[in-house]
């Protein structure tokens, strides 16, 4: 089993025990790093709108790289690059789902078992990348509790479900984010909740699923030998100066490229005039894989984890005593989660998703009519999904916009055990974290 789980992990973006962490509270640093552009703020106590519910899905920051460009001069990641800044760090558990013990992490592990240049491991999140969702916590906070009066200012567990993928770098994300938007201030302990890795439903599972490995999982090989691909790949093989047996691409070239840039890195000068070609044909790979317009595939990629948003939704609506004060979603999640999200939606705009990205929804109801809308925005952006009205989309015209991709999760996992009659591709390579 392990075999597989080191096969993911080497690829490009996804302990027993509950662990608790404490940090001494120090006062927070505010930076001003965010790139972003801001949509309108909240609708004010006046507006037509009413606030119910927010869910963000956010990939984690900037990390050390899965896998070096072979080579070429290799950068140094040296450990002072991952310092834990202490305005980021809070009293917070690693649970699973039902608060019990945190699952086994094989794909961490597999990281674990090798070294990078300068003595970190790969997929780590750097100290920069805890400053970007430090900052991402900050721009929700002013969203949510500035413009419009929705959180409380401390953390209280009632208000604010945490969940992420059983990986360091997910973890640590959602901690700094936590920390940005209450400025470390909890009247409780956080909990960020994970999953056993073979029942993970917050990325493409093509492990978990046998159906999405065997229908779609040989794309991942595939999508390298698609003709202007292979020859860009060629050429850029030997710009790079790489051996012809090492067995490279787009995405690992991109993976190792944009982490280099964003830590300031040396990168080798040839990438300066492939750089936006490394961008679109990594994209490339991307869509090809996932296949857009495949609705069995995207349904096995995200369908299940678009049940839950779906679902908290109507919760939320029922106002059940249970869940009657949850405010606030958190999922820390990749890149690899955001794409087939952002296709399923129908506004994936063909771009990388930045570290730190995030697609946020909102849930309202209008004042008069007490009908629900929702409001989706990535990276700050608003967005009008395809087949909606409006931004403010009424709540059964986003669901029925979803409708052909979303899954429950018990449907998921039957089917993915279900693969009579579909033929093995017999995949080389499959997904990537």
């Amino acid at each position: 089993m392990r075999s597989w789980w080191t096969r993911l992990s080497v690829l490009s973006t996804a302990g027993l025990g509950s662990t608790f962490w404490w940090h001494k509270k120090t006062e927070p640093v505010q930076t001003d790093t965010d790139y972003r552009k801001t949509s309108p703020t909240p609708e004010q106590p006046s507006s037509q709108y009413e606030l119910k519910l927010v869910q963000v899905l956010f990939r984690h920051g900037a990390r050390t790289p899965l896998k070096s460009i072979p080579d070429v001069l290799e950068a140094q990641w040296v450990p002072d690059l991952l310092e834990v800044p202490d305005h980021t760090k809070i009293n917070y558990v690693v649970t699973d789902l039902q608060g019990g013990p945190r699952p086994p992490a094989p794909v961490e592990d597999s990281y674990r078992a090798r070294t990078l240049t300068g003595g970190t491991y790969p997929g780590q999140l750097t100290t920069l990348g805890m400053q970007q969702l430090y900052d991402l916590g900050m721009r929700l906070r002013k969203r949510y509790m500035q413009d419009v009066a929705f959180l409380t200012p401390s953390f209280n567990h009632k208000e604010v479900y945490i969940r992420s993928t059983n990986i360091v770098r997910t973890i640590d994300s959602a901690k700094c984010l936590v920390a940005g938007l209450f400025q470390q201030q909890q009247t409780d302990i956080v909990s960020i909740l994970t999953e056993k890795a073979e029942r993970e439903i917050l990325y493409p599972n093509y492990y978990g699923c046998k159906l999405l490995k065997l229908r779609s999982g040989y794309r991942w090989a595939e999508s390298s030998t698609l003709p202007d691909i292979a020859e860009d790949l060629q050429s850029i093989q030997s710009a790079l100066g790489i051996q012809s047996h090492h067995r490279v691409d787009f995405i690992l070239i991109r993976d190792d490229m944009v982490a280099r840039e964003t830590h300031g890195l040396p990168c080798p000068a040839v990438l300066d005039s492939w750089r936006a070609r490394v961008e679109q044909r990594a994209v490339d790979m991307m869509y090809h894989i996932y296949d857009p317009g495949n609705r069995e595939n995207l349904q096995l990629c995200v369908g299940p984890f678009l049940h839950i948003l779906l679902n908290n939704m109507e919760t939320k609506i029922q106002a059940s005593a249970l869940d009657k004060d949850r405010k606030l979603f958190l999922y820390s999640v990749h890149d690899t989660t955001l794409m087939p999200c952002l296709m399923a939606l129908g506004v994936f705009d063909k771009r990388w998703p930045p570290y730190a990205a995030d697609i946020t929804l909102e849930l309202h109801q209008h004042r008069q009519t007490k009908q629900h809308y929702v409001k989706v925005s990535y990276v700050g952006q608003d967005q009008k999904i395809p087949g909606c009205s409006d931004v403010y989309c009424p709540l059964a015209e986003f669901k029925q916009a979803l409708a052909v991709y979303v899954l429950p999760e018990e449907s998921y996992h039957t089917r993915c055990d279900n693969t009579q009659d579909v033929p093995n591709q017999s995949p080389r390579t499959t997904s990537r974290l």
